[in-house]
């Protein structure tokens, strides 16, 4: 009669429960659409095994820390770890730490595999573990093949099963540990699928507490979503220490690497990549590559100075304005913010009187990439002027100022950084913010224009 109860007693603590394969939100019972994300029939069955043991262990082992004074704690910092990538250096703060749990996303075939095995082969100082779970040995011989590059140090493991991986890499105690990709994971713990919420959960906190106890630099490369987002539970980018995403359009050679957390470095640098044959290049100085170097002025482009993290970039602003055919005016932008847009459109016509409400306008970041810096703001109004107006901005001209919403120019900040990267460039002179301070104390190489109203940058821009 104990026996019975005992075991009915042990399952009743085995349970199921649903989570949306899409953003592992939970409920009790199946539902058609995700209360979370808005996702349509994402909702799989998993079991959730709850124990006493888990808990037991974790009151213990609770039992044996104690509280210190600030003052007391030990401090053991160890210097980064300096991989031969600078693009991947400057993102990650300045270089690698031991003992961390990156998270590497990005669109299929963007080049995550192609840069994680282009970084293990070129490190040849101690010992890395490149687990495949996707690809066979002949596809990754000949991605390195490709490459053209030879490690002695990398060892390449085909395995999918979490306790087999731990074991190698126990056994290895490699430098770097790669994990290509954490959905192929799995774990005898777990009674779902691979790639399931629960599976991709337990898998990443196995491999966070061996990157923790070790000392392993830990890479999982990840998938995202059809809206972009890394796919899996969003308690797996609580849980590690760095999040990488990897950005590009296929029709642009240009790759960018971006961090959306780090907890070892700002998460305001970008690298960027050009896809060549051969792999991935560091492009030392974007700014060159960003701009068109046409040898007439045309219509509708302006330069603007920007700032990404510490790093200076001078990209290039095209926009096309033309009367709205089908009645109804669009407003189509590629790599800037459209509401953005719209305000500044909206501060063309209200504060200084250019009819633009009958318009299309279409708005354009050379190179495709992405930003967000409001510095822009002053190259992309000179932009749709020169399209709306015909007249070309020269092109030894840059911007980097603010408008707001009464039409004035408001002050960027790191104006000296920009002003260099322009005079390191070839421009010859530079609108700023007339509230800038200390604009006579900057570059003599460049002329510095200031001005304080969108109706003085036009009078001085085109007459």
């Amino acid at each position: 009669m104990e026996a019975q109860y005992f075991r009915a007693n042990t399952m009743s603590k085995i349970k199921t429960a649903y989570f949306c394969q899409n953003c592992g939100t939970q409920s009790p019972k199946w539902v058609g659409k995700c209360p979370s994300c808005g996702e349509w029939n994402s909702f799989v069955e998993e079991i959730v095994q709850k124990s006493d043991a888990g808990i037991s262990k974790l009151s213990a082992s609770s039992k044996g820390s104690k509280p210190k004074p600030i003052n007391e704690l030990e401090s053991n910092r160890q210097p980064r770890l300096q991989v031969p990538d600078g693009e991947l250096n400057r993102v990650l703060g300045g270089g690698l730490v031991q003992g961390s749990l990156i998270l590497f996303g990005g669109e299929p075939g963007i080049g995550k595999s192609t840069l994680m095995l282009q970084v293990a082969l070129k490190y040849s100082a101690e010992n890395i573990l490149y687990v495949s779970g996707e690809e066979s040995e002949e596809q990754i011989h000949m991605r390195a093949e490709r490459l053209g590059l030879s490690n002695p140090q990398c060892m390449v493991l085909m395995e999918t099963s979490l306790e087999n991986i731990i074991l190698h890499a126990e056994q290895l105690l490699p430098r770097i540990l790669i994990v290509d990709s954490i959905q192929t994971l799995s774990t005898t713990t777990i009674e779902s699928s691979p790639g399931s919420v629960s599976q991709v959960r337990e898998c990443a906190s196995r491999l966070l507490r061996f990157a923790k106890e070790s000392g392993t630099i830990v890479f999982l490369i990840g998938h995202i979503t059809k809206e972009g987002t890394l796919a899996g539970p969003k308690v797996l980018e609580h849980m590690v220490d760095t999040v990488l995403q990897f950005e590009g359009d296929r029709n642009h050679i240009y790759r960018l690497l971006r961090s959306s957390k780090n907890r070892f470095g700002s998460t305001h640098e970008i690298g960027i990549y050009e896809m060549q044959g051969a792999g991935l290049r560091e492009v030392a100085n974007p700014s060159e590559i960003l701009i068109h170097t046409q040898t007439d002025d045309l219509s509708g482009s302006a330069v603007a100075a920007t700032m990404e993290g510490a790093r200076p970039l001078l990209v290039e602003i095209q926009a096309l304005v033309s009367t709205a055919v089908y009645g109804t005016p669009q407003r189509s932008t590629t790599g800037f913010d459209t509401r953005r847009l719209n305000m500044l459109l909206a501060v063309l016509e209200k504060k200084c009187g250019f009819r633009l409400g009958m318009s299309d306008v279409f708005l354009n970041i050379a190179g495709g990439i992405r930003l967000e810096d409001p510095a822009m703001d002053m190259a992309v109004i000179s932009a749709i002027l020169s399209s709306n107006s015909e007249i070309a901005v020269t092109k030894h001209v840059c911007f980097a100022g603010e408008v707001g919403l009464s039409g004035e120019i408001r002050p960027v900040a790191r104006i000296d950084q920009r002003i260099n990267e322009a005079a390191k460039l070839g421009f010859k002179q530079i609108y700023v913010s007339s509230f800038n301070k200390g604009l006579n104390a900057l570059s003599k190489e460049i002329e510095v224009i200031a001005v304080g109203r969108v109706g003085e940058l036009f009078e001085k821009l085109f007459g």
